[in-house]
């Protein structure tokens, strides 16, 4: 599986961004996608998850309400829409796959991984 982050940049608070994370080589309904975020100095954490078969959704608590994950099986895309853009939303953001096909936090739990796309947001 390969994958493509994209959508990132310089954004002010509150604005929105949508991230997008194309991916190929295999078929993905038994598949689970996540999205996390590594800030400066911290260690990478989960931010939202989809199962691409169903649509079932899961989010951390502090992104609950401002952040959207979704898919378009169409175009084998997942994104991760981002409003109320915050000063503490500022990291790299990365897209991953499972294929154990569950909504799962830990990052062991993900095989494939893109290469991340940054987003700082300026107060």
């Amino acid at each position: 599986v390969q994958l493509q982050a994209s959508g990132g940049g310089l954004v002010q608070a509150w604005g929105s961004l949508r991230l997008s994370c194309a991916a190929s080589g295999r078929a993905f309904s038994t598949l689970s996608m996540g999205w996390f975020r590594q800030a400066p100095g911290k260690e990478r954490e989960f931010v939202a998850a989809i199962r691409w078969s169903s649509g079932v959704t899961y989010y951390t608590d502090s992104v609950k309400g401002r952040f959207t994950i979704s898919r378009d099986n169409g175009k084998s895309t997942v994104y991760l829409e981002i409003n109320s853009l915050k000063s503490e939303d500022t990291a790299v953001y990365y897209c991953a796959a499972s294929i154990t096909g569950r909504t799962t936090l830990s990052i062991s739990m993900y095989n494939y991984w893109g290469q991340g796309t940054q987003v700082t947001v300026s107060s």
